[in-house]
């Protein structure tokens, strides 16, 4: 900074000019309209503004004038760094409203396109099954039923005519529930809500029981320790082995469509007679049988697929759960509801039921509702 000039010299204050300041303003403003976004600006602005700028040290000068001559030159420098800063302020808001537009333009959305705001779950396959195969019958005029998962022993095997020694009620085949005093299990099929129903309504009985189950099972691709049945009863009278037939074909249209159905003569406790209801193969459709050529894995080259059980309730059932037998007969069946999952969607492994993958519920038809 210059030093006191009692005797006013133009020269050591040239900086202060009206000529000089315009010219300064006049490079600021140009420097200002050449910039072409915030970067530019704000090289333009630090040279044009700051501590070194022309406008700065023009401003270190007045304090070099005689006192007389300060306040002419502080308003003309107030002038200048009026338009400056004014030049500066317009020119900001131009460049923020273009490089704004801009960014808009390059990161348009379509928000009229459909978008899926959280990941869409799916009911699980087998719920929606169960729900299905319900609905089944329901249409024909039966009602669902329901039990408990802990069962009592002797709903689960007393009442359904499994005597003390029959091997299902071993620890290898049933979980039982502490303490053993309790003669409490986990239910190994849902026959005890059909016992259930038959004490609890009045006659006739024509109810479907759809839940989860448990065995003492090996974990794999065929098997697991919890799994699901759908049973279903039929205690009326004049009822025959005929109903239980059309019963069962009626449902299995529903669930596979034009297929072939036959019954095997097999054994349980709780129906007599009793019988296998097997499925003509989806794959091969018999032309594996006795071809070596072309086995089937689905079938194994057997031709036929076993889906469930079924048969003529027992005497000694309908006994148990105080149902006069000489008056009134009735039919039973159950299947898993994993197996005909598995044969409806050509599934491998049931393991895969278990994972909990919302992708795996999504792949199936028709199991979603």
């Amino acid at each position: 900074m210059s030093g006191p000039n009692d005797q006013y010299d133009p020269k050591q204050v040239s900086a202060l000019s009206e000529e000089s300041l315009a010219a300064t303003v006049a490079d600021a403003l140009g420097a200002f309209a050449a910039a072409s976004d915030s970067a530019s600006l704000k090289a333009a602005r630090l040279a044009h503004t700051g501590d070194r700028s022309p406008i700065a040290l023009a401003n270190r000068e007045i304090g070099a004038l005689p006192p007389a001559a300060r306040k002419d030159a502080g308003r003309r420098m107030g002038a200048a760094r009026g338009q400056i800063n004014a030049a500066l302020a317009a020119r900001a808001e131009e460049i923020e409203a273009a490089e704004l537009e801009e960014a808009l333009t390059r990161e348009a959305i379509d928000v009229t396109l459909p978008v899926a705001l959280a990941p869409q779950g799916a009911i699980h396959p087998i719920t929606g099954l169960m729900d299905l195969m319900g609905d089944v019958f329901v249409a024909m005029g039966w009602e669902i039923a329901e039990g408990p998962e802990v069962e009592a022993e002797w709903m689960n095997f007393d009442a359904l005519n499994l005597h003390p020694d029959h091997p299902a009620r071993a620890e290898t085949d049933t979980l039982f529930v502490e303490p053993a005093s309790a003669h409490r299990v986990l239910r190994t099929h849902t026959s005890p809500v059909q016992i259930r129903a038959l004490l609890n309504r009045e006659l006739p009985v024509y109810v479907v029981c759809p839940g989860k189950v448990f065995r003492s099972d090996e974990f794999d691709a065929t098997h697991v320790p919890a799994f699901h049945q759908i049973e279903g009863l039929v205690v009326d009278k004049g009822i025959t082995l005929a109903h239980l037939k059309g019963t069962l074909d009626h449902l299995a249209q529903a669930m596979f469509g034009d297929v072939t159905t036959r019954f095997r003569p097999n054994y349980f406790p709780f129906t007599e007679p009793s019988a296998e209801m097997d499925l003509e193969c989806f794959v091969c459709h018999g032309a594996s049988v006795g071809n070596p050529d072309a086995p089937c894995r689905t079938c194994r080259s057997e031709g036929w697929i076993e889906w469930g059980g079924c048969g003529v309730v027992n005497p000694r059932v309908l006994r148990a759960a105080g149902v006069d037998a000489d008056v009134y007969s009735g039919f039973a069946f159950g299947m898993g509801i994993e197996r005909t999952l598995m044969f409806r969607n050509n599934a491998e492994d049931m393991r895969d039921m278990v994972e909990g993958d919302v992708r795996f519920s999504r792949s199936l038809k028709g199991e979603s509702r």
